[in-house]
């Protein structure tokens, strides 16, 4: 008989008793973080602030639920809690939103403090051995949330028009496009070029924040921005739809 104490049952177990107390600790780390950019000048009110901090710790609960069923390892790592910081920050990048504060230097600053720490958080994964299926693909969600945010920030703050949430949209419009056609949702292979585009895009939306550009030339990086962002997902479409049987 096999030691109850010992053997993929006992891990199992401890995995499941540790990590809440992870997530917390991490959680409470993301809102310490949110804390500092308020106090750092990103602009809101309590009420905002308010309403964004109760949505990212929802979302601690929501990654906890998920990392319970599908995370492999028993302790969430650095890299997991560097992609929950940086959710943090696209939580708090919402209260300038909702309080009606918009783009501006500020908002740029803590989404470059973000755009800094990803990539931290897979070299981090690789480093202590925690790669995982969750860890991607919450690090992708992560950036699809941020560009979405972003992209509000430029509409709402800037003189571009709403084509600008095309940049913040066209991952979501992939995923609601998989929902109606199976053979999108096959696993696609690692391609560098998708991380690369995705720090374009989220670098064009941060420099789209600041007044330096602002015409023209905000229009061109814009547009050439969601051109990229397009040429990427064509190319993922072509090889799915190649293989799709």
């Amino acid at each position: 008989m096999q030691d109850p104490d010992h053997g993929p049952f006992a891990q199992r177990s401890r995995q499941v008793v540790g990590l809440p107390a992870q997530i917390v600790a991490s959680a409470l780390g993301g809102l310490v973080g949110m804390q500092v950019l308020r106090l750092g000048g990103v602009p809101g009110m309590a009420a905002e602030w308010a309403v964004a901090s109760a949505g990212f710790v929802a979302l601690s609960a929501l990654i906890l639920g998920q990392m319970r069923r599908a995370y492999p390892h028993a302790r969430i790592g650095g890299c997991n809690a560097v992609t929950l910081l940086r959710a943090a920050i696209v939580c708090a990048l919402i209260a300038p939103l909702l309080a009606g504060h918009a783009a501006g230097w500020t908002v740029a600053a803590a989404a470059l403090a973000a755009l800094a720490l990803d990539g931290v958080d897979g070299w981090l994964a690789r480093r202590s051995g925690l790669v995982s299926d969750f860890g991607a693909r919450f690090d992708m969600e992560v950036d699809a949330a941020f560009a979405l945010v972003l992209a509000l920030h430029v509409w709402l703050g800037t003189a571009l028009g709403p084509q600008v949430l095309l940049l913040g949209l066209a991952r979501y419009g992939f995923v609601a496009a998989a929902a109606l056609l199976p053979w999108l949702r096959a696993p696609l292979p690692q391609r560098f070029r998708r991380k690369l585009i995705c720090v374009l895009q989220i670098a064009a939306l941060i420099g789209l924040q600041t007044p330096v550009l602002t015409g023209g030339a905000a229009m061109v990086l814009a547009w050439a921005a969601l051109a990229a962002v397009i040429c990427s997902f064509a190319v993922d479409i072509r090889w799915l739809w190649r293989r799709r049987a």
